[in-house]
């Protein structure tokens, strides 16, 4: 799903394969949505006063039928293409709050996409009023794009981005973008747009197909002149939820988004993911076939991690699977999960277009009353090319979400380079091969795996250089060979390796880490090997 279409991003980022495939149905057949009065939710300085009013709207809303209207806007708009779309830009100088506040507030059009009528209300002090759509608020470059005054009348934006000076204070950078679905894409410092998140995500990799949920209408609160904190207020539908959103920006370093959602479903959801977030694996240091291209590495996210209420740590580097693969770690009461970018040199990517060495990494960090039961899911799908976000990972509660029932959730969302961990050694490299040496007369076969784990970025250069540092590994359906670990000649970065054979087609799922004396040196490893990715 590609945000701020106009910031003057050269490719578009649709979802994956399957996600487009049904996000661009949704997008097509949503429709707009029924005008509301804005002065239903009354302003107050209060924040938990007017959230209060937002959660009984959500909640008034989930007992009526869910309404698609198929989007009222001219054929010019809901027919262009890309390029055209973004040759409609916001201008600038007429943004929300300009000159008036930290906060920014720039529009987005409706159209290519983004058919879906997003309804922008501005609360200040005591008074709700409502932002009307007007062409006069853009700039537009194409051609064959002429809305009458009539068309104007029907439409809404599609979305919103909020500006402030993260990196200085003499110019205000994009902060967050909302657009499409529930999508928001935040930013830190002297970071580009990557990873993105979800309001929230419904039925994600099944076969039914998923839902997209949609934020029908914002509430911005102004802030004072001098804040470096802004409220807004938000309303989700769709058949099977609706729900109550409050979003508190904190930019920064990191920057923070404090986040709460109350939900009410419509119908008995199999699949509730909360706090979703969505990146792009093409191919890294783990790929197993070779792809004709000259950067080493193209992705906005490398790994999942996982941190249990325990105090353990686990990492799943990313792949690109030959099928779609969903995995889950069971864990009760999460202390936080996320996507990262781990790998930050630019040697390993080589792009001064993409800068995947910029690409933010996202950290979840449950809030209030604990999450209780239930499981990270992170699903991979497969990609041809690096235009498709083809990463989705979330929280499922174990317990069911029936209609009736209200669901909170709080949480803090960090825009980080890495989180705080209390352990030592981190993964900083998976690596796969074939358990082989060429020219040897006996040669195994090719379904034999060599895997190569690097440990290193040890806490204030705590690197363990005793010789029994030992690798624990667990795994199933296979058989592993010569398991041993090596300090690496910069003295810093310890190596586990081992051969693996699959003992039939099926997947081998593996944990490692690295210990000494029977205490734990490192997060926990965690892969898992399809045969599959050979046959090629």
């Amino acid at each position: 799903m590609c945000f701020g279409l106009n910031t003057g991003a050269k490719r578009i980022r649709p979802n994956s394969l399957f996600l487009t495939r049904i996000l661009l149905t949704v997008l097509a057949s949503m429709g707009s949505a029924a005008k509301v009065n804005a002065q239903a939710i009354i302003a107050n300085t209060d924040t938990e006063h007017s959230y209060q009013q937002i959660i009984y709207k959500a909640a008034d809303l989930a007992k009526q039928p869910f309404v698609n209207h198929e989007a009222s806007i001219p054929d010019e708009l809901r027919s262009m293409g890309y390029q055209q779309y973004r040759s409609i830009r916001f201008q600038g100088e007429k943004a929300l709050w300009k000159d008036e506040a930290n906060f920014e507030v720039q529009l987005f059009h409706p159209g290519f996409l983004y058919k879906q009528p997003v309804r922008i209300n501005e609360i200040i002090t005591d008074n709700v009023v409502n932002i009307p759509f007007s062409s006069d608020l853009f700039r537009y470059d194409g051609k064959g794009i002429n809305l009458t005054s009539g068309s104007q009348s029907t439409l809404d934006f599609s979305g919103f981005r909020i500006h402030y000076p993260l990196n200085n204070e003499n110019y205000k950078d994009e902060l967050i973008a909302f657009q499409g679905a529930s999508y928001f894409r935040p930013l830190g410092p002297s970071l580009q747009y990557g990873v993105s998140a979800r309001g929230l995500a419904i039925d994600t990799a099944e076969p039914s197909g998923e839902e997209f949920p949609y934020f029908k209408e914002f509430w911005l609160t102004k802030p004072t002149p001098m804040a470096n904190n802004m409220v807004i207020y938000a309303l989700l539908d769709s058949a099977s939820v609706t729900g109550a959103y409050r979003f508190e920006l904190l930019p920064g370093i990191p920057t923070k988004i404090k986040i709460r959602a109350d939900l009410f479903p419509r119908r008995a959801i199999k699949k509730l993911g909360i706090a979703p977030l969505t990146s792009m694996f093409f191919y890294g240091e783990n790929k197993v076939s070779h792809i004709d291209d000259f950067r080493p590495e193209v992705h906005d996210s490398d790994g999942l991690l996982v941190a249990t209420n325990n105090n353990e740590w686990i990492w799943r580097p990313l792949s690109n699977p030959l099928q779609l693969h969903a995995s889950s770690f069971l864990v009760t009461n999460p202390a936080g999960f996320g996507l990262l970018q781990r790998d930050k040199d630019f040697t390993n990517y080589q792009d001064m277009e993409a800068l995947y060495h910029r690409r933010p990494s996202v950290w979840i960090e449950p809030q209030g009353k604990p999450w209780g039961k239930g499981r990270v899911e992170l699903v991979e799908i497969p990609t041809y090319n690096e235009t498709n976000d083809n990463i989705v990972a979330y929280w499922i509660p174990e317990k069911v979400a029936l209609p009736g029932q209200q669901q909170s959730f709080e949480y803090m969302l960090s825009i980080i380079d890495q989180p705080a961990t209390t352990i030592m050694g981190k993964v900083v490299q998976t690596r796969i091969g074939w358990g082989g040496v060429t020219g040897e007369d006996n040669p195994p076969p090719k379904r034999q795996r060599l895997f190569i784990v690097d440990f290193a970025d040890w806490p204030e250069n705590l690197v363990p250089k005793q010789v029994n540092v030992s690798a624990k590994l667990d795994f199933n359906n296979a058989q592993i060979m010569d398991l041993q670990t090596v300090l690496l000649p910069d003295g810093k970065t310890w190596r586990a390796s081992f051969k693996l054979l699959p003992e039939n087609n099926s997947p081998v799922d593996m944990r490692l880490y690295l210990s000494s004396h029977n205490q734990r040196l490192t997060e926990t490893w965690s892969y898992v090997w399809y045969p599959e990715s050979l046959n090629e």
